[in-house]
């Protein structure tokens, strides 16, 4: 069974790879969804997959990329549209 869960980081999350980092991390774990760069300097995902696989992939977003200062991050109930097969950067 695919969950999807909508996250919002905050910190030092633009500019330091961390949305092409989150792409490459969701790859990895089989995830799909999508990732973006928010006019408040948040980013913002959503993240779909199996329960185990996401669980992985919301301790990854904690910390982000080497460069990232995750300061604070919610998570919630998300959806992801049908035609979302992948992980995208939007």
């Amino acid at each position: 069974m695919k969950d999807c869960i909508h996250v919002t980081i905050q910190g030092r999350v633009q500019g330091v790879g961390f949305r092409y980092y989150t792409q490459i991390e969701a790859r990895k774990l089989g995830i799909s969804g999508w990732v973006r760069n928010c006019p408040d300097g948040s980013v913002e995902a959503i993240i779909c997959g199996e329960t185990e696989r996401l669980d992985s992939m919301k301790q990854w977003l904690k910390h982000g990329p080497s460069y990232a200062q995750v300061e604070h991050i919610e998570f919630s109930a998300g959806h992801l549209p049908d035609n979302c097969k992948d992980f995208r950067i939007v």
